[in-house]
């Protein structure tokens, strides 16, 4: 079966139109920007460069380290207490994925379909892939596992790339072209599969348990694509996550148990501690749900149409970027707006991370920022 790959921000803008007057505007005019009550202080401690970040980078922490790429494929490792730049090295190809991270090891897949490991800033080796994969590799338990489009799961020996095992399966026809879930749970592998998430033996790729967080419907194939989305609220074996355009929900790992689902239209993943989960739907509303069952908490439409990143739990707040390169800084009770910080001006690139205690975010052009709220 020839399947096709959409680019995330497309299929998003699709899926938010379906059903608009043809007459009507492609995209609504953003919401105002509500006076910066400036509630509270965010202090920027140090900047890196990178370059430009033009493929979908997921920032991945280990410690107090946080491994980062530029789309020409310069990954870098820096120290996020004092953003000293601890290696550096090219891959020499542009980049379709990254960085997979464990505090040892970096991992990235080029666009010439390549797995390229590295360690100390020096390759250690490289491995063609079958298909393409634009979600970060996972680097773990001294394997590499690599989720494709295809949907393959493909795990490696971490020192010397050869191939222990693969797994695939057919699925519809579209894929999104967009980081998807690859994990680990105490000993199991977890993967996104289409809409299903499944529990693999890492030792062998065999299935220990799959559950559906959604059922494709509609009409034609962008109605139906519903895989899920990179972007966990994990607490311990407790799993929450999203499942494109269709629904939210979290698992239980450990026993490959559903615990619930409930309608969302969104594409990004999600943020949350033990009591609380929040998203950005497509239309950029911020939702924060309860963890417990799935019930909504509060919405707020005061950044609508923004173009957001996913969200960032920051205890009693949440961060959220925007395209203009803003952090909106809002208060966990009710989303209210706190602070509003500007970056270099092109959009945040990727979710903001927290490394420490230290707020770790990058701008399209490349910028790299360690911000500590006060």
């Amino acid at each position: 079966m020839t399947r096709r790959f959409l680019q995330p921000l497309a299929v998003a803008l699709v899926a938010a139109l379906l059903g608009a007057c043809s007459s009507g505007p492609k995209r609504p005019e953003p919401a105002p920007l509500q006076p910066d009550p400036q509630r509270i202080s965010v202090r920027q401690v140090w900047t890196a460069e990178l370059g430009k970040v033009d493929f979908p980078l997921v920032v991945q922490t280990a410690g107090a380290t946080v491994a980062l790429a530029s789309g020409a494929g310069d990954v870098n490792l820096l120290d996020a207490r004092t953003g000293e730049v601890l290696w550096r090295t090219s891959v020499g190809a542009t980049l379709n994925a990254g960085v997979g991270h464990d505090g040892r090891s970096a991992a990235v897949v080029t666009t010439e379909n390549e797995l390229v490991v590295l360690q100390s800033g020096k390759e250690i080796w490289r491995q063609r892939l079958a298909a393409p994969s634009y979600t970060p590799p996972l680097v773990a338990g001294a394997r590499v596992f690599v989720l494709g489009a295809d949907r393959s799961v493909t795990a490696f020996d971490g020192a010397s790339g050869r191939r222990l095992w693969n797994q695939t399966r057919t699925g519809e026809p579209l894929v999104l072209r967009q980081p998807g879930v690859l994990m680990a749970v105490g000993d199991t592998l977890v993967v996104g599969l289409g809409a299903r998430l499944v529990g693999m033996n890492p030792l062998n790729g065999t299935s220990r348990w799959e559950l559906p967080l959604a059922s494709p419907r509609g009409t034609n194939d962008v109605e139906r694509l519903v895989d899920l989305v990179t972007g966990v609220a994990r607490q311990g074996d407790n799993v929450c996550l999203r499942s494109f355009q269709a629904t939210v929900g979290c698992v239980d790992a450990a026993r490959g148990a559903l615990l619930w689902t409930k309608p969302a239209a969104g594409a990004l993943g999600l943020s949350g501690d033990a009591e609380l989960l929040l998203g950005v739907e497509f239309d950029d509303t911020v939702v924060a749900w309860r963890r417990a069952d799935g019930e909504r908490l509060w919405s707020s439409n005061a950044l609508r149409y923004r173009r957001l990143t996913a969200p960032l739990l920051l205890g009693a707040g949440l961060v959220v970027g925007d395209e203009g390169g803003r952090l909106h800084f809002l208060a966990r009770a009710d989303g209210a707006l706190q602070a509003r910080v500007e970056t270099d001006g092109s959009p945040i690139a990727a979710t903001p991370v927290l490394a420490g205690n230290t707020l770790v975010v990058v701008t399209r052009n490349g910028r790299v920022l360690g911000l500590r709220p006060e």
